[in-house]
């Protein structure tokens, strides 16, 4: 059997996509699971690292207003449709499987007119133009928040890498926080923008860090590849560790007792499905989105939130230094997080293409 997998651009639609694979290849070996994907998007770098195929396409972003680049739309989509075709011919696919992103749209018309057929599944509450055509031409649509808005769709959460779902805060706390050279008995803040970065957390985060180390916490922060940073912390202690970008997210959930992070649909995911309550900072942009995934796990006593325009170095001292040094809450905040995720979504949805197959 053979499964192609449609879904790039970010971690967002990238990570579910690669669980989905790995779940495939557990139920059944043989299955041949190809990607396609465009070079603009972190597939290029996710895909081949964990050893699957990547066929790379046209990028094709639709344009959200009236301009002239719209005029170029559709000869540029019908190209990235055909060279979506001619992987599904080459490697006589039996599934496509979309998450969202550009590459989707293409994916799913290739799909559509080979007669190949279609599963969607979509991460947020509002599904993106990809996924609302995906739905349309398919009755196998799947989502990841229990109210999303998209017909007929049936909630099995986010597909999540095993390292996430199967791991074990409590008793890897020690050697996570050594491995990132943290100490292991001091409070820790997990500061992070998605994969991507986000530049008003951390330059929230860097000018609370003097006020947070006067008080003993420690700080590991992952700033983004694509983000700069103008003033380090200097050395000192506690530590405060900065990293452009980080593979083993699994590692820095268990070394941290409290996250400050955007609300993708991805994160929301992990920190429910590993317990790590957290300070949400939804971005500012899009349809909302982010703000509606913070807001379940919020609701459900799993974190706090705050606006984008409203985060400073002084919200951060006046809410996350208390939830610190305030145990007994930051494990109450983990059992409510941990209420909301979901662990299985993975083999949920990889038995339910093979079902579609068979």
């Amino acid at each position: 059997m053979r499964v192609v997998l449609a879904g790039g651009g970010t971690a967002g639609h990238i990570e579910p996509a690669l669980a989905l694979a790995d779940a495939l290849r557990r139920l059944d070996a043989g299955v041949g699971v190809t990607f396609v994907g465009t070079e603009r998007g972190l597939e290029t770098r996710l895909v081949p690292a964990r050893g699957y195929e990547l066929d790379l396409v046209p990028a094709v972003p639709l344009p959200r207003a009236l301009t002239p680049q719209l005029l170029t739309v559709p000869g540029r989509l019908a190209g990235a449709v055909n060279a979506v075709a001619a992987v599904l011919d080459r490697v006589r696919a039996d599934v496509l499987v979309g998450f969202g992103g550009y590459v989707a749209t293409p994916a799913y018309l290739a799909a559509k007119r080979r007669g190949v057929p279609i599963v969607v599944h979509e991460a947020n509450p509002r599904p993106g133009l990809a996924n609302r055509l995906g739905a349309k031409l398919t009755d196998h649509v799947f989502t990841g928040f229990p109210d999303a808005a998209i017909p007929r769709a049936e909630f099995i959460g986010t597909p999540l890498r095993r390292e996430i779902v199967e791991l074990d805060r409590l008793s890897m706390g020690d050697k996570a926080r050594s491995w990132f050279g943290l100490q292991t008995d001091r409070p820790t803040l997990l500061v992070f923008g998605g994969s991507q970065g986000a530049r008003s957390i951390n330059e929230a985060a860097l000018a609370a860090a003097p006020a947070l180390r006067a008080v003993g916490v420690q700080v590991l922060h992952v700033v983004g590849a694509k983000n700069t940073v103008e003033h380090e912390p200097p050395p000192g202690d506690p530590q405060y560790v900065l990293l452009p970008y980080l593979d083993r997210m699994d590692v820095a959930y268990a070394a941290a007792d409290v996250a400050l992070c955007r609300g993708g649909a991805l994160t929301c995911a992990e920190l429910t499905a590993v317990g790590l309550p957290a300070a949400y900072v939804p971005l500012p942009h899009g349809n909302g989105e982010q703000r509606m995934n913070a807001e379940r796990v919020t609701a459900g006593g799993g974190g706090i939130l705050v606006d984008d325009a409203e985060l400073s170095s002084d919200w951060i001292i006046d809410h996350v230094l208390p939830l610190l040094h305030d145990p007994e809450r930051v494990a109450v905040m983990s059992e409510a997080a941990s209420a909301l995720g979901t662990k299985d979504a993975d083999i949920t949805l990889a038995r339910k293409v093979l079902e579609i197959v068979r």
